[in-house]
């Protein structure tokens, strides 16, 4: 079986390098059938590396530990669940599902586009088989899945059981988070790839972006959810009472989710105005290679990390990987400028057109101030042979205030005209906006909330909810005062009418919710408390009593759990089971799983341990968490908006690019 495995690997390898070889040769000497056997070898790619992946699933499943990655990814007392998650729990197995994602992108997009771009598609295939051929290097020649255990020179070693997924591994979200991330990370390749064939071919107009805005947003929406599961796997899992800590591996996954956001924005400008070819090109090349240089971070030792895989022998390969792809990138671009040329220029910077550049700028601001902030350590100890951590407070005090401006960008940016506004029609438009968000802040001021940065937060985030709500307003009731419709109904049929603009508005409101979540962070209560059983403590409101400590052990692990009683204010809430895992096999980890009581309005978050010198005595880390909830809700607002934003609209509208397409402050029925 590991023969056929590490085969099928290697014949994959063999055909991405005929893929590239193949679709440049035939489009240069004008052989249309070596491009179509490109062509194939994709797909061909496509089932070898699908072979590959099946016998390590066979392997894990099975409990073949004569293959070093089923050894140290699985073992017999697993669940099936977390057996097929072993996949890629260690690096051998990530890197074969990176593969197998970016074949299958491939081969969708191969097909899609056979009988399209026919100038164009030739290097798409090259570029993303170029990508290919570096991966399934890593996979035949560097970190094979299929190596062997050996004793001596030629036996193989049969071991009995395997050392197990790491612990950590071990939750829901690990199911689906690496593979959200990587469904992200590996589908800015095709958006990049047709923007590279569009600048070799110098393809008139803006086609390439067109055919992958969809691609674009569907690839970013991954990128969402796998950050935000990650988000979620931290807070429940790692025990500390937050969900983001700026780690190294954390802003290797949030830095190519702000540049897509950016260009996601700026494409906009591109396909109305003919505007800011340059910057797009640039935008779409950094998303790319964005998560290439994270995984570098990830697997190579650089950053030191919960999450990272630790040191490797990969660091030469990414790093020339990195040099020359970027390089090549660069020289592109440039020697495509007068190919770039904007098509008009900004009139004012009381326009829309200002606040999406703005917009970028900002973006842009936050992705260098994380990117700085993460490499800071590795540059200091390369030049003084120190590493110089940076804290959490530095990513805070630059980022907060980054984000509040983003979010009153995102408040500003519908209510301003295309080309220009005067400044009577903004007052008008945002009077009511700027009263509503005034009032809230006074009001929490009222009540005794003082912190300047949540206090601007929900300021700026009832801003943004009324904009919008005054946008879903105005158009619906046109609707319903032209056609009698419901005011409900006439905003389903504003929607619909032109679901990307208004989908557009329902990702703010989503991504306006994930800040007031955020920004309950301000009010979080901490506390540690060591207890002996019919022993309580208080944080905040709540009151915990240890009624008892249970444990026990099954074939995985051996378990202590505390049965705490919870009451608030007096009244009782029932009880709540922290738990603490002592994992046999392998590793002999030792690990904690949290109970959480999630409410809207906060959450009450308890870590246990039992006390070292003392099993009778149990040492608890408790936190009181407002508005933690509503992180998680803002996502599925997000995922909401981004699905009717997929959705195509019901009438569709083209302008000239130099017509004014809306007036501040009124409801613009044309198509964004």
């Amino acid at each position: 079986m590991e023969n056929i495995g590490a085969l099928a690997i290697l014949l994959a390898f063999c055909f991405a390098v005929y893929a590239v070889a193949a679709s440049l040769i035939g489009k240069w000497a004008e052989r249309p059938l070596l491009v179509v056997s490109a062509r194939r070898a994709i797909y061909c790619i496509w089932a070898l590396v699908t072979t590959a992946v099946g016998l390590l699933l066979y392997a894990l499943f099975a409990g073949d530990y004569r293959l070093v990655h089923v050894y140290e990814n699985s073992n017999s007392a697993m669940a099936g669940i977390y057996k097929f998650t072993a996949l890629w729990g260690g690096m051998e197995g990530s890197l074969l599902l990176w593969s197998w994602l970016l074949a299958t992108y491939s081969a969708v997009v191969t097909y899609q586009n056979r009988r399209k771009f026919r100038n164009m598609m030739p290097y798409v295939t090259a570029v993303i088989a170029t990508v290919q051929t570096f991966f399934l290097i890593l996979n035949a020649f560097v970190e094979s899945p299929f190596n062997l255990w050996w004793a001596g020179k030629t036996q193989v070693t049969d071991l009995a059981d395997g050392q197990g997924l790491n612990p950590l591994l071990q939750y829901w979200t690990m199911v689906i988070h690496p593979p959200m991330l990587y469904l992200g990370f590996i589908g800015f390749v095709v958006p990049f790839a047709f923007a590279m064939a569009s600048l070799i071919t110098r393809q008139p107009g803006e086609e390439w972006i067109h055919t992958t805005r969809r691609w674009t947003l569907v690839t970013w929406m991954f990128q969402t959810t796998g950050v935000l599961l990650g988000a979620n796997w931290a807070y429940s899992i790692l025990g500390w009472g937050g969900y983001w800590e700026w780690d190294p591996v954390e802003n290797a996954s949030l830095l190519p989710w702000i540049t897509a956001t950016a260009f996601l924005h700026s494409v906009m400008m591109q396909e109305k105005k003919g505007m800011m070819k340059v910057w797009n090109m640039v935008l779409v090349s950094i998303t790319f290679w964005l998560p290439i240089f994270g995984t570098t971070l990830t697997r190579t030792g650089m950053a030191q990390s919960v999450h990272a895989f630790g040191e490797s022998p990969l660091g030469p390969y990414f790093y020339t990987f990195l040099a020359i792809g970027i390089a090549a990138t660069l020289w592109l671009i440039l020697s495509r400028l007068d190919y770039l040329k904007s098509e008009a220029q900004l009139d004012s910077v009381l326009s829309r057109e200002s606040s999406f550049m703005f917009n970028n700028l900002v973006l842009l601001a936050a992705c260098f101030a994380i990117l700085w902030g993460t490499m800071f350590p590795i540059i200091s100890e390369a030049i003084t042979k120190q590493k110089i951590s940076v804290d959490i407070p530095f990513f805070n005090r630059v980022n907060v205030p980054i984000a509040l401006f983003l979010m009153l960008l995102t408040g500003v940016g519908p209510l301003i005209a295309w080309r220009r506004s005067s400044l009577e029609s903004l007052k008008r438009a945002f009077l009511w906006p700027a009263v509503a968000g005034v009032a809230v802040a006074v009001a929490l001021a009222a009540l005794g909330v003082h912190h300047f940065y949540a206090l601007m937060s929900f300021m700026l985030g009832t801003f943004v909810l009324a904009t919008v709500a005054i946008e879903f307003f105005k158009g619906a009731q046109a609707i319903s005062a032209k056609s009698g419709t419901p005011l409900i109904l006439a905003m389903v049929e504003l929607t619909h009418r032109n679901t990307r603009r208004y989908g557009g508005y329902i990702v703010h409101i989503g991504v306006v919710i994930i800040f007031i979540g955020i920004t309950g962070q301000a009010f979080n209560i901490d506390q540690n408390a060591e207890l002996k059983r019919g022993q309580s403590t208080q944080i905040g409101h709540y009151k915990l009593l240890v009624q008892s400590v249970e444990s026990g052990a099954n074939k995985n692990y051996r378990w202590a759990r505390a049965n705490l009683a919870v009451s608030k204010d007096g009244e009782d809430l029932g009880t709540m089971h922290p738990e603490q895992r002592f994992y046999m096999a392998g590793r002999g980890q030792l690990d904690s799983v949290v109970a959480i009581r999630h409410r809207l309005n906060e959450d009450l978050y308890i870590n246990f341990r039992v006390a070292e010198d003392d099993d009778q005595r149990v040492v608890l880390t408790s936190h009181v968490n407002p508005l933690v909830s509503w992180v998680w809700i803002g996502y599925f607002v997000i995922l909401f908006g981004t699905l009717i934003c997929l959705t195509p609209s019901k009438t569709k509208l083209i302008f000239p690019r130099t017509e004014v397409v809306g007036i501040a402050g009124k409801h613009a029925t044309v198509e964004e």
